[in-house]
């Protein structure tokens, strides 16, 4: 039977870790939001990183989508914008820097990506956006990374989410090698799942034991 040769076995690895990777974000930023509501506080987190993440995550799925992937191998993106989205808004209303400039540049980023989900804006542009998620997405990382760092407090940077993302980032290597080999997507995750597991490292020293 063809799923018992080598590439049928390997087809359903791939999609099995695609299935768990959506699953596991499904509730991926939901530790952070809660962390962060909790204690009513963002220390620890970088809103710049934020923002980059949130870029980096929006450009690589409107590539996906218009380049037709197999929905499967990014279908994690919408699930991540959503929290993302809800993060953000957490950490500018915790920063206290919630106001109508951030609700303006809210407005434009709606547009860009309708623009583009829509066709109305030419797919052409995201093929030259692309090759930069990777820098970005890692200086995403690196800025979150450096405020946990400078701060010596991660109190408010979540374990989990952390631990997921680095996860997530390295079964995406294997389903992407299947799927379609794109080599700007193997990158960005390769680099992805280095930084995540370093933030997620420096999380976990700097993290402050529970008082009695």
């Amino acid at each position: 039977m063809d799923l018992l040769d080598d590439r049928g076995i390997l087809y359903i690895i791939a999609d099995l870790l695609s299935l768990i990777t959506i699953a596991s974000c499904l509730f991926c930023k939901v530790p952070q939001i809660q962390t962060v509501q909790k204690l009513r506080s963002a220390t620890g987190l970088s809103l710049n990183g934020l923002l980059m993440e949130l870029c980096s995550y929006t450009v690589t799925m409107l590539y996906n989508f218009t380049n037709r992937y197999a929905f499967l191998s990014y279908m994690e993106y919408p699930i991540l914008l959503i929290q993302e989205y809800v993060l953000v808004y957490v950490v500018l209303k915790y920063q206290n820097i919630l106001n109508k400039t951030s609700y303006i540049w809210s407005a434009v980023y709606a547009a860009v990506f309708i623009g583009f989900a829509s066709g109305i804006i030419p797919s052409s542009l995201l093929m030259m956006l692309v090759p930069f998620t990777t820098p970005v997405g890692a200086t995403s990382k690196v800025m979150q990374l450096i405020a946990i760092l400078r701060s010596k407090d991660s109190q408010s940077v979540s374990l989990i989410t952390w631990g997921i993302s680095a996860f997530t980032n390295s079964t995406r290597i294997y389903t992407i090698l299947l799927d379609s080999g794109d080599r700007m997507l193997l990158a960005n995750f390769g680099i992805s799942t280095i930084l995540s597991s370093s933030v997620l490292l420096a999380a976990w020293y700097y993290k402050k034991p529970k008082q009695e």
